[in-house]
């Protein structure tokens, strides 16, 4: 499965991880998924895939609701704590509605009862593996802009701040106690070290940077 876009270059592989202490359901998903000529990696509980050393790429995880030690929900919430970028699918034996509910609403992609058909499998599996080309992307994102915002001055930073607020220089100057040609200045190097085009990229550039 090719994916390609600029700001996911670095994750050039794609595997999907599954976690079932089952190893005939392990194999079975592992043969339908590898047809497609995409990684698999399996892991036979939550525990062997938690000390496992996880590669950057993109994929997700299919992981069983019951398993002995720690189930699929508590997986779940090691995950999300852990801010892991691959989305979840479970697959399950013994769902109900009020499962299913509780984990899309904590974040995972879909909830799959057993025995899956590969249709079912492959379309939901694609989906996540186009989702996970969209978290990679807003984390590269991210990363990008704190490193950017992190070159910048104390002073520089009052200054974005206060300009995509939407004061004038004039305003900022007098809230700042500085001169207006020092906040032209230090407007510039902002504009220069964050390498925003216009304000409005700017306050994109300080959210995604975490500047408050």
């Amino acid at each position: 499965m090719n994916l390609t876009n600029p700001l996911t270059e670095a994750y050039t592989e794609t595997t999907v991880f599954i976690v079932d202490d089952d190893s005939a359901i392990r194999d079975s998903l592992t043969l339908m998924i590898s047809q497609e000529n995409i990684a698999v990696n399996t892991y036979a509980s939550a525990e062997e895939f938690l000390d496992a050393t996880m590669p950057a790429c993109l994929g997700c995880i299919i992981i069983d609701i019951h398993m002995p030690g720690l189930d699929g929900m508590q997986l779940q919430e090691v995950l999300s704590e852990r801010n892991t970028l691959l989305p979840i699918i479970f697959l399950t034996g013994h769902g109900d509605i009020p499962m299913s509910v509780r984990a899309i609403k904590a974040g995972a992609l879909d909830f799959l009862t057993k025995p899956v058909t590969r249709e079912k499998l492959m379309t939901s599996v694609r989906s996540a593996i186009l989702e996970s080309q969209k978290m990679m992307s807003e984390n590269i994102s991210q990363q990008d802009a704190i490193s950017r915002v992190a070159e910048l001055t104390d002073r520089e930073r009052d200054v974005m701040v206060l300009a995509i607020q939407g004061y004038p220089n004039k305003e900022i100057a007098r809230h700042l106690g500085i001169s207006h040609r020092t906040v032209e200045i230090h407007k510039s190097k902002v504009m220069h070290k964050t390498g925003a085009v216009n304000l409005l990229d700017l306050a994109r550039i300080a959210h995604e940077g975490e500047i408050k």
